[in-house]
């Protein structure tokens, strides 16, 4: 593959950051610098300088509209997590995140994990909204993190895709991996993360279908990257296809994909919790004009 392709791959870096390094000269391959799309062979040596990492982002508490408290006990807290929020600091962001706000309004959640990434035991996109559960204690971080690995949560999804899925019931199987091009995107790629969607149409508009989904798998933008890659990707995700046309027409500026329902059992109790979202303002609005025109 390309030197840069496998710098990427090797040491886990976006694409850009890898053809930088190789650029640089801070890849050596059987100690002399080669061209980023210069091909490596098995039995070559290569030797990496990688860059300086680069300090986590700390925890800002910030008051964060739209966030809402579904429930919250002395072990965890569930929230209904609005667009435009992430789940946790990371590089590069300079948003609101779920976790600064609950710290603005006292919330204390695990240490954990990342000194960034308290009490964070799943997450979900920036441009999606729905249910959010947050470990406040370190028992209940352990017990959750163990029980997302070992998929004993229930995980389910509305999305909006384009078009007619054939069949209207089905699974979809395809493992996952960063985009080989594009950074800040994933793949179908046969190098990738096993990845498993099961998905049920709910109702069948002209141009599109509300899906109910259900993961069984919990990779980065799983369900947009598999309804992409059947050609029927979530309306309003024009960063995976979808139409710019029809996203306008249904005002929507981000993908229709909703977290709408979250279950498992309470990590000190063992007793089965269920909780469900409603639809946002804009997921709803884009609803009711494609029922309307149905």
């Amino acid at each position: 593959m390309r030197l840069d392709q496998a710098v990427s791959r090797l040491f886990g870096l976006s694409r850009t950051a890898a053809a930088t390094l190789v650029e640089s000269g801070d890849a050596l391959v059987d100690g002399f610098p080669r061209p980023k799309s210069d091909k490596v062979a098995a039995g070559s040596w290569l030797e990496v300088t990688l860059p300086a990492p680069v300090a986590a982002p700390a925890v800002v508490a910030e008051t964060v509209h739209g966030l809402k408290i579904i429930y919250s006990d002395d072990d965890i807290v569930v929230v209904d997590k609005p667009v435009g929020v992430a789940a946790h600091p990371s590089p590069g962001w300079t948003g609101p995140t779920v976790v600064g706000g609950l710290a603005a309004i006292g919330q204390n959640v695990a240490t954990s994990g990342a000194a960034e990434r308290q009490g964070v035991v799943h997450r979900l996109d920036v441009g999606t909204t729905g249910i959010m559960v947050v470990a406040k204690s370190e028992m209940a971080y352990s017990a959750l993190k163990r029980a997302f690995k070992e998929r004993e949560v229930d995980k389910r999804y509305h999305a909006v895709v384009q078009g007619h899925l054939d069949p209207l019931r089905g699974t979809i199987d395809a493992p996952i991996d960063r985009h080989p091009t594009a950074d800040y995107r994933f793949a179908v790629m046969s190098t990738g993360k096993p990845s498993v969607t099961h998905y049920d149409t709910v109702e069948a508009f002209r141009s599109a279908s509300l899906v109910d989904v259900k993961l069984e798998t919990g990779r980065t933008h799983q369900i947009r990257v598999h309804f992409s890659a059947m050609r029927h990707p979530c309306v309003g995700d024009q960063q995976y296809g979808a139409d710019p046309t029809l996203a306008a027409r249904l005002e929507l500026s981000r993908q229709w994909l909703h977290a709408r329902e979250l279950s498992f059992l309470h990590p000190r109790t063992h007793d089965e919790v269920r909780f469900v979202s409603d639809y946002p303002a804009d997921l709803s609005h884009a609803l009711s004009v494609l029922q309307d025109a149905s």
